[in-house]
C-alpha cells in the first residue's frame, strides 16, 4: 500500500468564500465543484507530506495548512492588494525558507513558504 495524495479539507458553509484566497491569490486552478464541495488544486508534481509540530518555528504558533509558491513576495503582494492581513513576516528563517503567515476566509492560518 503507498500513500499517493493528501487532501487538505475545510469546512464551511461559503464555499465562494474560497476563490478570491486560493485560485484569485494563489492561482490554483478549480478541479471540481459540486455546489457542496470546491476542490481547488495543481497540476504540479507535489510531494506527499504531512507535519506534527509543538509550534510553528520561530516561535509562531501552527499553522493548519502550509503551501509552497515560487515566489513568497509575489504571493505576499497578492494576498496584501486581496486585503487579506499578514499576521507573521515576511521572514528568512535559519531552516532555509521564506515565509509569511496570514489566514484564509475561514479563519485558518496559512504558512506561505518559498525555499530559499
Amino acid at each position: 500500500m503507498k500513500v499517493r495524495r493528501i487532501v487538505a479539507n475545510i469546512g464551511t458553509q461559503d464555499i465562494e468564500a474560497a476563490k478570491r484566497f486560493y485560485q484569485d491569490v494563489l492561482g490554483l486552478d478549480l478541479l471540481m465543484d459540486l455546489g457542496w464541495i470546491a476542490t481547488y488544486g495543481s497540476q504540479e508534481t507535489m510531494t506527499v507530506q504531512i507535519s506534527f509540530m509543538a509550534q510553528g518555528g520561530s516561535g509562531t504558533p501552527v499553522p493548519e495548512l502550509s503551501i509552497e509558491v515560487d515566489d513568497v513576495d509575489a504571493a505576499l503582494d497578492g494576498m496584501k492588494t486581496a486585503g487579506f492581513a499578514i499576521e507573521y513576516g515576511p521572514a528568512d528563517e535559519p531552516w532555509g525558507v521564506r515565509r509569511f503567515y496570514v489566514r484564509d476566509p475561514f479563519g485558518r492560518l496559512v504558512n506561505i513558504l518559498s525555499h530559499r
